[in-house]
């Protein structure tokens, strides 16, 4: 005892003097660090600033690019492109990619004008019905990659091939003209309607991509559903652990996304007046929206990034197509702009994931 008495009191005699404080960690919080962290938390800020820069450029550039009726025209043209965006978006932020979104479109639409057409039912019916379909087309897609775990490019890259095929095949190459829609059915060219005022044209179709838009980043950001698509597109596993039915989430983000195609597929009676198979966004819908998604700064690997980004991503492909039309410079810039802008996007997404590393 009186050894053990003696050991501690040496020990705690060792111990006068010593300092007492505790170890503690200084995270690095010099401006890049901070510009690099306030990046992470507002993933649209990027395309945001890359949208004000290119309007002030072309701006610049050209005397006529901030009149109404041009900027009108940009969102005229983006209208299609940002509501596959909005599906685009829901499936990128789980980790996946629809590469059928264009096709689902453009068989939507064409089942649309046949069933009114070649069965004559009433407009509204075969609208409701085609979108009821869209839906379903994407939830076979959502069904299997979650049931049966097969990668979501390969499965969207066959049901794009297949969707491109029976539409093809349905329709039997038969476009329904636009004089013939408008006698008969004009309820399929509603999203061609446009509001006037001053002088300038809204098509209706504007006003429905950004309620669209709108409504799904309240959806995103304010509800538990949400919150549900970014786990698991952040760690499914840990998502599940959590609570979160993953599968299921899976599905329904297909389907919603099989939805929003198939009202852009609506959409696209409405702009272009006619009901055609060949359209151009079956075969490039889903580059377009991919596009769109990426330059939006939402990152191909899930579970971060804003739909609000989507628009301005789509909004900074118009401005491009537009501006460099008005300068007056050869097409093909639009594309060299826009492949660097994408490279740029991704290489800033890899930078700002370094935060949450």
């Amino acid at each position: 005892m009186a050894d053990e008495a003696k050991a501690a009191t040496s020990y705690e005699a060792g111990l006068k003097g010593a300092s007492s404080r505790v170890a503690e960690f200084h995270e690095d919080t010099n401006t890049l660090k901070k510009i690099q962290h306030w990046l992470h938390q507002t993933p649209s800020a990027v395309p945001m600033i890359v949208l004000v820069v290119s309007l002030i450029v072309f701006g610049l550039l050209s005397d006529n690019f901030f009149k109404a009726t041009t900027l009108s025209t940009i969102l005229q043209q983006i209208a299609i492109v940002g509501i596959l965006g909005c599906a685009q978006t829901i499936v990128i932020l789980t980790a996946g990619i629809d590469l059928s979104v264009g096709a689902i479109a453009v068989f939507s639409s064409v089942l649309m004008g046949q069933m009114t057409f070649r069965y004559g039912l009433p407009a509204e019916v075969s609208i409701a019905l085609g979108l009821c379909l869209g839906t379903a087309m994407g939830a076979v897609n959502g069904f299997l990659i979650s049931r049966l775990k097969l990668p979501p490019f390969i499965v969207t890259l066959g049901t794009w091939q297949i969707l491109l095929a029976s539409n093809f095949i349905y329709s039997r190459n038969e476009t329904i003209r636009s004089s013939d829609i408008g006698e008969q059915a004009p309820a399929l060219q509603f999203w061609g309607g446009s509001i006037e005022a001053g002088g300038v044209k809204v098509l209706y179709a504007v006003f429905l991509m950004i309620a669209l838009v709108a409504i799904m980043a309240y959806v995103l950001r304010s509800t538990a559903w949400g919150r549900h698509v970014y786990a698991v597109g952040d760690d499914p596993d840990a998502a599940e652990l959590a609570g979160v039915q993953t599968k299921r989430v899976l599905i329904q983000v297909y389907a919603l996304a099989g939805l929003f195609c198939a009202i852009a597929g609506w959409v696209m009676i409405g702009r272009f007046g006619s009901v055609s198979p060949t359209a151009s966004t079956g075969q490039l819908g889903n580059i377009q929206s991919i596009t769109a998604v990426v330059i939006g700064g939402i990152s191909l690997f899930g579970g971060r990034g804003s739909i609000v980004g989507m628009f301005f991503g789509a909004l900074i492909v118009g401005v491009f197509e537009m501006g460099l039309r008005l300068v007056g410079t050869d097409p093909q810039w639009t594309f060299f702009l826009i492949g660097v802008l994408i490279i740029f996007a991704v290489a800033v997404d890899q930078w700002i994931r370094k935060v949450a590393a």
